[in-house]
């Protein structure tokens, strides 16, 4: 395969789609069992179609993005953020990782994106929720931070799986 002709263009956005959407349902199932198992709560999508919605009015950083006005369509936004995130990702890891590791994918880039997916929510989503950069305004950082490379593990798996599945069809 060649990612520059018209038809594969078109493989490559149904591939990223295909994966990103995977990913993404890997990262609900595993906050899910984490919530049903644990009682170990995850990040509420309605927050972050908050923080979204609160953007084009020219509030980008909060005091404490929870305490923030809500904005109509929340919950909606932030899950569509949060599974075109998972896509604009996993097209980037097609793009970096090539046609070959898409024909025959290996766990390495893909841990390796899922991971580096990570410094999203350090470095951009939780300093402008309040929260400071990786949590470090919270009263227990370290329990965050770990969910979080979990989560983001969990979100490489599932890119993945799913590239596993895609290259045996």
């Amino acid at each position: 395969m060649n990612w520059s002709t018209a038809m594969t263009t078109i493989e490559l956005a149904a591939r990223a789609v295909t994966m990103g959407i995977a990913g993404s349902a890997a990262i609900d199932l595993w906050a899910l069992s984490l919530r049903k198992a644990f009682d170990i709560s995850s990040l509420d999508y309605r927050i972050l179609g908050r923080w979204l919605g609160h953007i084009p009015r020219g509030q980008i950083r909060h005091q404490r993005i929870a305490a923030a006005a809500s904005v109509p369509g929340e919950r909606v936004l932030g899950w569509l953020a949060h599974y075109g995130i998972g896509v604009g990702f996993a097209a980037l890891l097609l793009l970096l990782a090539g046609d070959s590791w898409a024909e025959s994918p290996t766990i390495l880039p893909a841990l390796a994106v899922g991971l580096t997916t990570v410094l999203a929510p350090w470095l951009v989503m939780q300093p402008a929720f309040g929260a400071g950069i990786a949590g470090s305004k919270t009263p227990h950082p370290w329990p965050g931070r770990l969910r979080n490379l979990g989560t983001h593990t969990v979100y490489g798996l599932g890119l993945y799986g799913s590239a596993l599945v895609l290259a045996a069809l």
